[in-house]
């Protein structure tokens, strides 16, 4: 119990990523949500690489729960994830999520709109 309380910790977007409400038919949410708590609550809390995935993970979550366009990218490219026989499914599939939100990060910046005023 004491590890939850430490993980949750890292986790500053838990209760508001739990507590969101998705379209009815929108099972890719939910199976997005419950590989996020699966995940974080069965990492090894000594493990520095898995405490900044934890927290990575969280990060991209809570920006899956506020922004529409990034939720629309990643039902699409979460398609498209493979996971080779042998690996860890949630390990694999949490890694590939990351990369996602890390790329669309990349594409947001590059694109500068300027705004013309007559």
């Amino acid at each position: 119990m004491d590890n939850n309380k430490l993980i949750l910790s890292y986790c500053r977007n838990f209760e508001r990523i739990m507590n969101t409400d998705f379209l009815e038919g929108d099972n890719i949410s939910l199976q997005l949500v419950q590989i996020y708590k699966e995940f974080i609550f069965n990492i090894d809390i000594n493990d520095q690489e898995d405490i900044n995935k934890v927290r990575d993970i969280d990060e991209v979550m809570g920006k899956y729960v506020e922004d529409y366009a990034f939720r629309k990218k990643l039902q699409i490219e979460m398609r498209t994830i493979k996971v080779k026989k042998g690996n860890n499914i949630i390990r694999t599939i949490v890694e590939s999520i990351i990369s996602i939100f890390k790329n669309y990060e990349l594409e947001l910046t590059r694109k500068i709109y300027i705004s013309r005023w007559i």
